[in-house]
């Protein structure tokens, strides 16, 4: 039997969104050399945190669809362009022109992914909407799996709350602690950061 997925023209809305997304890498005439991240590891990494999207949604119950798609494109600037200064935000309004110019999103559906693809990094800030939250720890933890040190070139005010988050979201899916994440948090509450009630 063959499988041709995402190719051809029933493509479902979200499979529509991410084979655009793997075209523009595929097709990118960007070479390596002028980005910020090289065209596989934007591939492995689009395909990861979409994969750690339906995961989470499933988890908490969540509705797949909106989700698969803000992952897809939560590094939309990257991808276009290859740089990751302010990449939230821009990349949120390349979003909302390729959604609104897919005619099958709802103007709050398009309002709901471009906002979660607008805060994706904001992953200091704690909002009540779950697909923000959905996005932030579907990218967080897809980065966390190509080791733990990934972020360790953030400050360390930022940075605690990258391993706060990583803490919460290994606990909910029951994955064992890593020792690493908890000394680090320690060590960086210690020297002055608040004290978060992480509970390993």
């Amino acid at each position: 039997m063959t499988y041709h997925h995402f190719v051809g023209d029933g493509l479902n809305r979200s499979e529509k969104i991410q084979q655009w997304v793997i075209d523009q890498l595929l097709n990118s005439k960007l070479p390596n050399e002028a980005r910020e991240s090289s065209i596989e590891w934007e591939l492995k990494h689009s395909s990861g945190v979409i994969q750690m999207a339906r995961l989470l949604a499933q988890k908490r119950g969540m509705e797949e669809e909106l989700g698969e798609i803000a992952a897809a494109m939560h590094d939309i600037y990257v991808i276009t362009h290859g740089s990751y200064e302010n990449h939230a935000q821009k990349g949120a309004e390349i979003a909302k022109g390729i959604l609104k110019n897919e005619g099958r999103f709802s103007q709050q559906e398009i309002g709901d992914i471009v906002d979660a693809i607008r805060c994706h990094s904001d992953k200091h800030i704690d909002s009540k909407n779950e697909l923000i939250e959905l996005i932030k720890d579907a990218d967080c933890t897809d980065c966390f799996f190509y080791g733990d040190r990934v972020y360790d070139y953030k400050p360390p005010q930022m940075l605690k709350h990258y391993y706060m988050r990583i803490i919460s979201i290994r606990k909910e899916l029951g994955l064992p602690p890593k020792k690493y994440f908890s000394e680090q948090l320690s060590i960086i509450q210690k020297s002055g950061g608040i004290r978060g009630e992480i509970d390993e």
